[in-house]
């Protein structure tokens, strides 16, 4: 069966659903599919607690955003779509108030915003620490008033039609039946997310497995930067949880077993006493950027200074000073989870943390419009990759990022679909008939297989952690890199014990681990042949930046005999690359 849209939305989250409406807005004729495989308000969007980042303040400048999104994505930031996100992002939030997102507000009436690390002056919009959950209502429910927009809920893509030359189209799984159908489109936006669930320990809900890389990286378009994966420094042990980093930009502080403030070890900068109305000060200790503190984590368990736990070694995120009105203010979100989860109550205890699998900074290849290589093709969010995270994402961004490149991808895939009217639809059938026959053949008509598929993606998850995690050698990558073939060769093997069609859960486990192991093997092969240190990607045998040979942007493209990579330049308008420096300023 084909369903046929103008265009067609991969994902149903924040970016997915700032498209949408932006398609809607553009032309109302034009009719879009959001094609989702939970309900939209189950996007992973929801879970962002900490804020968006954009200028509106007096003592703030556009200048002072580019500068810190620069600096803390190590130089790898394209300066071009840095300064178009930083000159976009007030209007996107300020229409996110329009559309009734409660942002926090000062005592006068105004926005609030508060601190993030690695930036020079607060700037990051928040509503208490639920964020993310009252941004993606906010788009949800303003989703709901053009008639246009039709979701296609717990449908499960699997694959991006190609047809003479350009995207008209996926194949997806409906959920309800089993059925594989053809959702066409005159023009398609991947919308996905990330991939954090390749990884054991990460803030990514469990839908974060990497889909639409994966299936764009099937369709021959490029995945860029794929090496540069960001561990967030406070993660709840044992949960995958996020301790969100505004309980630091409101004055938390971490320390080690001893109790010391270890950051100041690192070049990070000097403490101040937690009693003085200037601290935390900005770009500085634990106002640092996310990638600095997670390294110093690492050191600190080395030298035997962090405390062994039920879930490995953790350091403490102190905010027991700031006082119960202030936590239950600010942050009581975080008072919540640290109850549910971890049995403490953070106005009496210190929360036990450490570094966690958060974002990827990597993902396919676009430009500003969100356009791929492949024509009629678009992607924004997370899995998409238009270089304004650079090696490091500066915190905050991301919530603006959607927005901002979810509403450029929308407008530019409208305008596409407006010039490309014509749909190959027997072809497109066709296709979707190879896509049914090949899950009937590969998951359904095994009988005997021995390979299960927690084993294989456990392993998957110990071998990327163990050797693509914070610090990374050549020996150690070489060795995963071979792991996941293994990996990957032992998945045609696997039994499948579920026969059944409707909601079969152990078929799409089995699919979404298939897609991990693509993105897994091609942020181990981008690292490898990384030879320098940048950001979240630190070599032990490299130790040192490289700007000469790696001042460069990676690109993945699969194969005949596995991932290829190649390179291209970063874009330097105004910005030269310098020293990334942390707590020597003011």
């Amino acid at each position: 069966m084909i369903t046929s849209h103008d265009i067609v939305m991969v994902g149903g989250g924040g970016a997915g659903l700032r498209a949408a409406i932006a398609i809607a807005e553009t032309n109302p004729d034009l009719s879009v599919a959001v094609v989702s495989k939970v309900y939209p308000m189950r996007s992973h969007t929801v879970a962002a607690e900490g804020g968006a980042a954009a200028v509106i303040k007096d003592n703030d400048s556009l200048e002072n955003h580019i500068n810190d999104t620069i600096s803390g994505g190590d130089w790898m930031c394209d300066q071009d779509a840095v300064e178009l996100f930083v000159n976009e992002a007030p209007r996107e939030l300020i229409q996110m108030e329009h559309w009734g997102c409660p942002w926090s507000r000062e005592p006068d009436g105004t926005v609030a915003v508060r601190p993030f690390g690695g930036m020079k002056i607060e700037r990051t919009w928040y509503a208490a620490d639920k964020t993310g959950f009252h941004m993606l209502h906010t788009l949800f429910q303003t989703s709901l008033k053009y008639n246009n927009i039709t979701r296609y809920d717990e449908w499960f893509a699997t694959k991006i039609l190609v047809e003479n030359g350009r995207c008209q189209g996926v194949t997806a799984i409906e959920l309800r039946s089993g059925k594989v159908e053809v959702i066409a489109g005159r023009s398609v936006i991947m919308c996905t997310g990330g991939a954090g669930r390749v990884f054991p320990f990460t803030t990514n809900g469990a839908i974060k497995t990497g889909d639409g890389m994966s299936m764009a990286y099937r369709a021959g378009v490029p995945l860029k930067d794929m090496e540069f994966i960001q561990y967030h420094p406070t993660g709840l042990p044992g949960t995958g949880i996020l301790i969100t980093e505004a309980a630091r930009g409101e004055g938390g502080i971490l320390v080690n077993k001893d109790g010391y403030r270890y950051l100041q070890d690192y070049d990070l900068g000097t403490p101040l006493d937690i009693n003085d109305p200037k601290h935390p000060v900005k770009k500085s200790m634990e106002l640092g950027p996310r990638d600095r503190l997670s390294q110093a984590f690492v050191a600190e368990r080395e030298k035997g200074r962090t405390v062994s736990g039920p879930y490995g070694h953790v350091v403490h995120l102190d905010i027991r000073h700031l006082g119960e009105k202030k936590i239950d203010k600010k942050i009581p979100f975080v008072r919540e989870l640290s109850k549910n989860y971890a049995g403490i109550d953070p106005v009496y205890e210190p929360i036990p943390v450490r570094p966690v699998v958060h974002y990827m900074m990597g993902g396919i290849d676009t430009d500003i419009t969100g356009a791929t290589a492949l024509p009629g093709f678009y992607a924004a969010g997370e899995c998409a990759c238009v270089s304004i995270n650079g090696a490091n994402r500066l915190g905050s961004n991301s919530l603006t990022e959607l927005l901002v490149f979810g509403r450029r991808a929308g407008t530019a895939a409208a305008q596409f679909a407006l010039e490309n009217t014509v749909l190959d639809t027997a072809l497109l059938e066709l296709q979707a008939s190879d896509e049914q026959e090949r899950i009937r053949r590969n998951f359904f008509c095994k009988d005997g297989g021995t390979e299960r598929i927690f084993t294989l993606r456990k392993e998957m998850n110990e071998t990327m952690e163990t050797s693509a995690g914070i610090y990374r050698s050549e020996k150690r990558l070489r060795e995963t890199r071979d792991k996941i073939k293994e990996l990957k060769d032992r998945f045609s093997n696997i039994n499948m014990e579920d026969k059944s069609l409707s909601f079969n859960t152990e078929l799409t486990t089995a699919l979404e681990l298939e897609f991990m192991l693509d993105v897994a093997e091609t942020i181990v092969y981008s690292a490898l042949e990384r030879t320098e240190s940048r950001g979240s990607h630190q070599r032990t045998d490299f130790p040192e930046r490289d700007d000469e040979k790696f001042l460069k942007h990676s690109l993945v493209y699969q194969g005949d005999d596995g991932p290829r990579i190649d390179y291209k330049d970063v874009v330097i308008t105004k910005w030269p690359p310098g020293e990334r420096v942390y707590g020597k300023e003011g």
